[in-house]
């Protein structure tokens, strides 16, 4: 028997991972217990999403279960073992704002969690794939210290930048910098998921994303981007833009195409813990302004918004992922969805829900 386990089920990249398996897998063991909500407020939950992938997928069980809650999550893997093939990890408190307000919270979840899951699956399933979405703030504010220039609508690189034709590598280093206490509990959990595949000879692989957007986000004003700035174009409630004029830049990746990346490796895993910057590249990036007009373009609707000059502290003035490493080690693996489409793909999934 096949089956996968994926934390953060009802969430953005954990349901679409329970999409992209239902047909691969015997069985997967969803784990969600819709922190979300506590850390957002009611609008953010994902109840709606659990009973929506109950409905469509009858070989989805999920549980309500705290990834802090060793004891609970022992009894899973002690009752499926060996059967587990894989284990998709994105489950986590995902805001450096939000990390700040409870900063334990915030470190249980994302380290003592994925130390709990790696723990069990080394015990329980040894030769199962961990698959772990970290995030590109494990590299801290060191990328605002490029060579960047203010253009018209957006920050960019110097174009004789080594970054500049394919954006920010694995090579980045993750010390002497500025990660905001988010950062910090993710890159304990990027560490431990590395170690655990060199130290102990596990398949697990880490994946530093950049924005990661679709249209089964329930986004929040803490995070994310794409999903609230959509969400405000068209309800029209107030937006605000922090610091660096709206021109800081990010790139945005669909849900599908990162979880296409999980599936490529499953299927032909690499040892010793391998680090993936995973994000929209030079193929799908934008800056706020830009994605302000890219709403106001698709609603019809002229956006309700202000800017404050205070930026977010430890955000990125301009963050591009460098893909290559992975598309040479998995070159049959490419992008499927431009930013564009993404956008269209989230207002019409969206001005259904409010």
């Amino acid at each position: 028997m096949n089956i996968a386990i994926v934390t953060g089920s009802n969430g953005l990249i954990g349901s679409e991972s329970v999409s992209f398996l239902a047909d691969k897998m015997d069985l997967i063991v969803g784990i969600d217990n819709d922190q979300r909500a506590y850390f957002f407020g009611p609008d953010a939950s994902t109840r709606w999403n659990k009973e929506v992938l109950e409905h469509r997928y009858p070989n989805f069980k999920p549980y309500d279960y705290d990834i802090r809650n060793y004891p609970q999550l022992e009894t899973l893997f002690n009752e499926y073992g060996n059967d587990i093939k894989l284990v998709i990890h994105t489950a986590a408190q995902p805001s450096h704002d939000w990390a700040a307000k409870e900063p334990l919270t915030d470190f249980t979840i994302n380290a003592n969690g994925t130390m709990n899951l790696l723990e069990l699956s080394r015990l329980h399933c040894p030769e199962a794939v961990f698959v772990f979405t970290s995030t590109n703030k494990v590299y801290g504010d060191t990328p605002n210290f490029l060579p960047l220039a203010e253009l018209n609508k957006r920050y960019e690189i110097d174009q004789a930048h080594p970054y500049y034709q394919h954006g920010i590598d694995e090579q980045m280093s993750i010390d002497q910098s500025r990660h905001s206490l988010f950062g910090a509990s993710k890159v304990a959990a990027d560490v431990l998921v590395q170690e655990y595949g060199r130290y102990f000879g596990m398949h697990t692989v880490v994946f530093r994303g950049g924005c990661l957007t679709g249209p089964q986000h329930s986004g929040t004003q803490l995070h994310g981007f794409l999903s609230y700035l959509m969400k405000c174009a068209i309800s029209g409630n107030h937006y605000t833009i922090f610091g660096y004029k709206g021109k800081q830049v990010r790139d945005n990746i669909h849900s599908h195409d990162l979880v296409s990346m999980f599936w490529h490796f499953y299927q032909t895993p690499r040892p010793g813990g391998e680090v993936y910057n995973a994000g929209g590249g030079r193929y799908s990036n934008c800056s706020m302004l830009e994605a302000i007009e890219m709403c106001e373009q698709i609603t019809g609707n002229k956006m309700n918004y202000a800017y404050t000059d205070t930026p977010r502290s430890g955000d990125h003035i301009w963050y591009i992922s460098n893909t290559s490493k992975f598309k040479t080690h998995y070159p049959a693996w490419n992008y499927e969805y431009d930013l564009p489409t993404t956008m269209q793909q989230i207002f019409e999934h969206m001005r259904k829900r409010i």
